[in-house]
């Protein structure tokens, strides 16, 4: 057993302190294996490029459990701060610095936005046949290209050390254009669910508008520009995540 202090908890895995230096991000039992490869590799694929982020030292295995080790990213998380500063403006602009400096990189070796789309797309259930045509006709309309896009770009994977931020989670890396990936942190911050028993859910629903559109400020897009993206990426979504409820008092249609 892993018997370091638990310092975060996700979807996918845990995230164990094993020094001052190094963390364990051990994945669920049964995470597939490949995926865990995916991520290793789109970490020491990135780990020269430009921007904030921990290493990725070594894959291992813990009784069964698939994991990495990283390094320890001193601080805080971004979301964790702006729900305690409600300073959105300042979030938002973290948050730009950061994606911009991704996003001025190009790659080869990862997957193509696009099929990764369509490939959820296909998976969706329930999608009205008509609609589902159009969006994939929409989807293959869109642009190729060859940019960095983090995939999972939102306040929840991103830290801040020492006044400045990095971004974790390389599990959804793909070669793309970089509205793709803005139009997908806008839905990530805006249009995910928020549990129904959570406090404040009034609050954190304007609070998760109010970001989207201070982060589209500072990444100087508009909605407009990313309509097309989010079209798709909301079909793609039930796909991604069937269980997740679909977007209901805080979407903007």
């Amino acid at each position: 057993m892993v018997d370091g202090k638990v310092l975060g908890i996700g979807n996918t895995a845990t995230v164990y302190k094993l020094s001052n230096e190094k963390v364990l991000k051990l994945f669920n039992k049964g995470y597939p294996k490949d995926a865990v490869e995916r991520e290793f590799s789109n970490a020491k694929m990135i780990e020269k490029m430009g921007f904030l982020k921990p290493q990725a030292y070594e894959m291992i295995k813990v009784e069964g459990q698939m994991g990495i080790i990283y390094d320890m990213v001193q601080g805080y998380s971004l979301v964790e701060w702006v729900m305690r500063t409600g300073n959105v403006e300042e979030c938002a602009s973290l948050m730009a610095k950061l994606h911009k400096e991704i996003l001025d990189n190009s790659v080869d070796k990862v997957p193509d936005y696009k099929g990764l789309l369509k490939h959820d797309i296909l998976r969706a259930r329930n999608v009205d046949p008509v609609k589902l045509e159009k969006i994939l006709q929409k989807l293959n309309a869109l642009p190729e290209g060859d940019v960095l896009c983090h995939g999972d770009f939102h306040p929840g994977n991103i830290m801040i050390s020492n006044g400045k931020p990095a971004i974790l989670d390389f599990m959804n890396i793909c070669r793309g254009v970089y509205l793709f990936d803005v139009a997908r942190t806008v839905f990530l911050v805006e249009y995910t669910p928020v549990p129904n028993d959570i406090k404040d859910k009034e609050m954190l629903l304007k609070l998760k508008v109010a970001l989207a559109d201070s982060y589209l400020r500072e990444m100087n897009v508009s909605r407009n520009m990313i309509q097309d993206y989010l079209d798709v990426i909301d079909v793609a979504r039930r796909g991604e995540c069937p269980e997740e409820e679909r977007r209901s008092d805080n979407c903007r249609d």
